[in-house]
């Protein structure tokens, strides 16, 4: 069947790409590489009326993993786990401190706005994409946007100049 070749073809081709982002999203492997595993099998079921529509499945999938995200985060089994001690861990090399750094900062942000720098600085979407992916105004993605930033900025601190180097 042809679609279903066409589905594989873009799975093995996006796959990457959206646990990436599931990952910057949500912070977790094992969660984005299921959260990943769920949009592409949302797509799968839905795949013939996908590409019948002439969109852009690679921004549908970037939706469909947006949606499961913020499902998950609704359902009660997904809370975090406190723990009394945190783990020893070996002491990070100066370049993965400041990722790491960063990925604390994007932690800071609530998911919309964590959602809206991601869309519109990781993936590069302009404001117009950004507000629709998220069905949100354009003037919502401006001002989240420097909110969101002006946030960043104030918790990396001298970081930020290592990240531009």
């Amino acid at each position: 069947m042809r679609n279903e070749a066409d589905f594989t073809a873009f799975a093995e081709a996006s796959a990457t790409r959206l646990r990436q982002i599931a990952y910057l999203m949500c912070r977790d492997w094992h969660l984005a590489q299921d959260l990943t595993q769920t949009t592409l099998t949302k797509m799968y079921v839905h795949w013939n009326r996908i590409v019948r529509k002439d969109a852009d499945p690679f921004l549908y999938a970037r939706k469909v993993l947006l949606n499961t995200l913020l499902d998950h985060k609704r359902l009660r089994s997904s809370s975090e786990l406190t723990v009394e001690q945190l783990p020893d861990r070996p002491q990070p090399a100066d370049r993965t401190a400041v990722r790491l750094t960063l990925l604390d900062a994007l932690a800071l942000l609530p998911k919309r706005e964590r959602a809206i720098v991601l869309l519109r600085y990781w993936e590069d979407q302009s404001v117009e994409q950004t507000a629709e992916t998220l069905g949100v105004s354009i003037s919502v993605v401006k001002s989240q946007s420097m909110r969101s930033l002006a946030v960043l900025r104030e918790h990396l601190g001298d970081d930020r100049a290592l990240m531009l180097g």
